[in-house]
């Protein structure tokens, strides 16, 4: 399993910076465009969640992501030091997408994460948040 490491500051300037990364390191790895695709979308969201609710919008707090890749599986781990995600809960939402007036307000994105990925899991460790996605490859 080939294994890479992207770490950014806790800026919403910088998440563009490690999706390029994680994008290059997915396309140089042969992977199909709607899984690298999918890969960007979770890290946009996961990494601005990050920002916005474990960091409070604070500035220059570390963000590790680390990406393994082999032929079965892709894997990524967003590390944060922030406030714990007390009510981790991925909602199971019920709502018509042309209706954009009534979309839900809250939950929207890890609902769409999960839509995309085969696996979500968050633990928090040493003072540590652990937010990790995979994606079987069949």
């Amino acid at each position: 399993m080939k294994e890479f490491e992207v770490n950014i500051l806790s800026d919403y300037d910088n998440v563009a910076k490690v999706n390029d990364d994680i994008r290059e390191i997915l396309d140089d790895n042969g992977v199909e465009p709607h899984i690298l695709h999918a890969f960007q979308i979770c890290i946009m969201e996961g990494i601005n969640n990050i920002i916005k609710h474990a960091y409070k919008e604070q500035k220059n707090k570390s963000i590790c992501v680390k990406l393994r890749v082999d032929k079965k599986l892709i894997e990524l781990e967003i590390i944060d030091e922030g406030e714990p995600n007390n009510n981790f809960s991925i909602p199971n939402l019920d709502f018509d997408p042309k209706d954009i007036n009534n979309l839900p307000e809250s939950g929207m994105g890890l609902y769409i994460m999960k839509q995309l990925m085969d696996e979500l899991t968050y633990n928090r460790k040493n003072g540590k948040n652990y937010f990790i996605l995979k994606k079987w490859l069949y």
